[in-house]
């Protein structure tokens, strides 16, 4: 086992306080702290603690010991997910991932960053605001209905018949032209603040007329909400742990200063409505999981107690309090926002002790 350095990335919706306090480091930091990255991911690869060196690079030297064969076999000499503690203070785009095979042919030929489909968990560790998926169509022809905005009719009109596809399509291409009115009008609608904050935040941008398709969800601590390739969203507000496929493909349709690729994103999109998906929860005394439908990773809520089999690569991350995970005659503490390695060992399981709470991430299975 090996205790990790991860990784903080600034972006402007990021946290002044959220990550630094989890971190015990002073408050409120001097620039927005936005993700705290755990694991292998080329682009910011967590490091050995003491050592420096990279844990892509750890990997890379012994990939059948470190990995195990199932992992290898399934997914190459790589850690097949990557760990997060997103802190969000201001709205995150409006984006979509692509799934293995169309990130794929994305990669070799539409410059996606990597060849790696990206579904995702996220766990809430405070109240977490997300809009996550179309909200039933007849639900959303309601809200317009009490918004009363006569621009917003030829989406009215694709709602009528069913075509969401076609409501986001017009919202995209011309929603923008209607943004002020659609603002003041949001701001009287209880169920569509957030729709009013992102107006202020992004003054005519399309995106936020696209937000009156999706389901605006608010997840307590412990709730967390599956978000699979092709599914439209955008965090808002909070912090979560987040487990995904080891990729980076994000296509992106508004709400954000960064270019857009509506094409790109209208290709990929899952357009079927109903409510934000939930993982299923399991519980097993003090191990809690989070299951998804993908191979790449699993992830688990654990306390003091919890027996952690030592099958595939695995990356426990401290959350608050302060955890030691013992295996096979070695220990490593960790407290909030310190993360360890946890190499196959498939003869040796891991314990964990402590007052803490913590996530571990494995293959999923």
């Amino acid at each position: 086992m090996r205790k990790l350095d991860a990784v903080v990335r600034e972006y402007h919706w990021g946290s002044r306080t959220a990550l630094a306090e989890m971190r015990g480091e002073p408050s409120p930091s001097p620039t927005p702290q936005a993700e705290l990255w755990v694991g292998a991911h080329p682009d910011d690869p967590s490091r050995l603690a003491g050592c420096g060196v990279p844990l892509d690079a750890h990997l890379a030297a012994n990939p059948a010991g470190l990995l195990g064969p199932a992992s290898l076999a399934a997914f190459g000499p790589r850690l097949p997910f990557l760990l997060k503690v997103l802190a969000v203070d201001a709205p995150l785009s409006l984006q979509v991932h692509p799934d293995r095979e169309r990130a794929r042919t994305g990669f070799a030929e539409h410059g996606y960053r990597d060849d790696r489909g990206k579904p995702e968990v996220l766990v809430a560790l405070t109240d977490f605001e997300t809009l996550s998926g179309f909200r039933d169509p007849a639900a959303t022809r309601a809200l317009l209905r009490e918004l009363g905005v006569p621009g917003l009719d030829p989406m009215r009109a694709a709602l009528a018949e069913g075509d969401t596809a076609g409501a986001l399509r017009w919202a995209l291409r011309e929603g923008g032209a209607v943004v002020d009115e659609v603002a003041r009008a949001a701001a009287d609608v209880p169920a569509l603040q957030h729709v009013a904050d992102l107006a202020r935040a992004h003054p005519a941008d399309a995106g936020v007329v696209a937000a009156l398709l999706l389901n605006a969800v608010v997840l307590e601590p412990g709730q967390a909400v599956y978000v699979r390739p092709g599914v439209l969203h955008a965090h808002l507000r909070g912090v979560g742990v987040e487990l995904m496929a080891n990729s980076d493909n994000v296509l992106r349709a508004g709400l954000t200063p960064k270019p857009v690729d509506v094409p790109g994103v209208l290709s990929l999109l899952d357009h079927r409505p109903g409510p934000a998906e939930a993982p299923a929860v399991e519980v097993d005394g003090p191990l809690r999981t989070y299951r998804t439908p993908d191979p790449e990773f699993r992830l688990h809520a654990v306390r003091a107690g919890a027996v952690l089999p030592g099958d595939g690569p695995q990356l426990l991350l401290c959350t608050g309090g302060s955890v030691v995970v013992a295996r096979d005659g070695e220990s490593v503490a960790l407290r909030g926002g310190e993360s360890a390695f946890l190499p196959h060992d498939p003869a040796n399981a891991a314990s964990v002790t402590g007052d803490g709470e913590a996530f571990w991430a494995t293959v999923g299975g």
